[in-house]
């Protein structure tokens, strides 16, 4: 009976550390393919593209001065219809154009008269168009001359008469762009694995980035570069 119990014994043992063995094994495996799944990537994808601008903004200003107060307002008035009239003219709607009370501004008030300066009062006007038909605006802006001949002097020197472009429509463009972003940096991953003598795997983490809008050049602030970089890290296999 004794004999039978220690023979038992001794097979149980045996599976025992035969268990402990394969268990061994198999943890040191998953601890290679842990240690492997570590090995990465971390690449940067760049995508850029040129869009036009959907809207425009074109703050029109100009300068009228008089001694006479009532004259100045008359002459202010006047001259901001005449402005509204070229626009309406160029084929703007009422929606389009908005105008604001003039700043006048008594040069007498001061306390110190300049002796060079010939007039008492200065208004100075904005007339406004905010408009979404931007290639309008480009045809219409080339006839600025009309104006001129009404005797109104447009003002384009002042950094607040600058023309401001803008695109609103990101999101039209946003899927495109991610996706050539990451398409270029797999394509970097793919170089850096080969060069390594690695295989390219998943994903393990990706980052969007920032998008960007600035005028692609000085000359044409209507055209717009879009541009974003999108990071990514790859798992890296033998």
């Amino acid at each position: 009976m004794q004999k039978n119990s220690q023979v038992s014994a001794f097979i149980l043992g045996g599976f025992l550390c035969l268990g402990l063995i394969l268990l061994g094994n198999s943890i040191g495996q998953s601890l290679i393919q842990m240690k492997s799944m570590e090995r990465t990537v971390t690449v940067k994808g760049l995508a850029e593209q040129e869009v036009k601008a959907n809207i425009a903004i074109w703050p029109i200003r100009f300068t009228e001065v008089d001694n006479d107060l009532n004259s100045l307002y008359k002459t202010v008035q006047d001259k901001t219809d005449k402005v509204v009239l070229f626009l309406t003219k160029q084929g703007f709607t009422p929606d389009e154009i908005s105008t604001s009370l003039p700043s006048i501004e008594d040069r007498q008030a001061q306390g110190y008269v300049n002796p060079n300066v010939k007039f008492r009062y200065a208004a100075k006007v904005t007339i406004s168009l905010y408009t979404k038909r931007v290639d309008l605006f480009l045809t219409s802006r080339k006839h600025l001359l009309d104006l001129a001949k009404d005797g109104i002097a447009i003002s384009n020197q002042d950094y607040n008469s600058r023309t401001e472009f803008l695109f609103t429509e990101l999101n039209r463009v946003k899927p495109e762009m991610v996706q050539a972003a990451t398409q270029n940096a797999r394509k970097v991953a793919d170089k850096f694995a080969k060069d390594s003598n690695s295989t390219l795997g998943k994903i393990k983490r990706a980052s969007q980035g920032q998008f960007s809008i600035s005028d692609r050049d000085s000359n044409t602030p209507h055209i717009k570069k879009v541009r974003v970089v999108s990071t990514l890290t790859y798992y890296l296999g033998d």
